[in-house]
């Protein structure tokens, strides 16, 4: 089955609440992705939620393709909240992806 273009927000999982809690409670794990997704594709889906200061998709050195995650870092702990409500366990097949 293939992953939805901007897959799914995986803060259920231990490893993910880990890494919100360790490194900012205004940055957000995001799992999941398609590998097409890049930086402006994420900043666009999420910018909805409130003012961003940096997105990140992690890729791979070699083909420059996503890994599959990366993460958004919001102006304040509210927008973050409000985001990880809001796009929590969310898939989307824009694009036909």
């Amino acid at each position: 089955m293939q992953r939805g273009f901007l897959g799914r927000l995986f803060l259920t999982s231990p490893f993910a609440r880990w890494l919100v809690a360790r490194h900012s409670s205004t940055k957000l794990f995001v799992g999941g992705l398609s590998y097409d997704t890049n930086e402006t594709v994420l900043k666009d889906a999420f910018g909805q939620h409130g003012e961003i200061i940096e997105v990140k998709v992690i890729c791979n050195h070699t083909s420059g393709k996503s890994k599959g995650y990366g993460f958004v870092q919001y102006s304040s702990e509210f927008t973050a909240n409000t985001a990880l409500k809001e796009m929590d366990g969310q898939v989307s097949l824009s694009n036909g992806i």
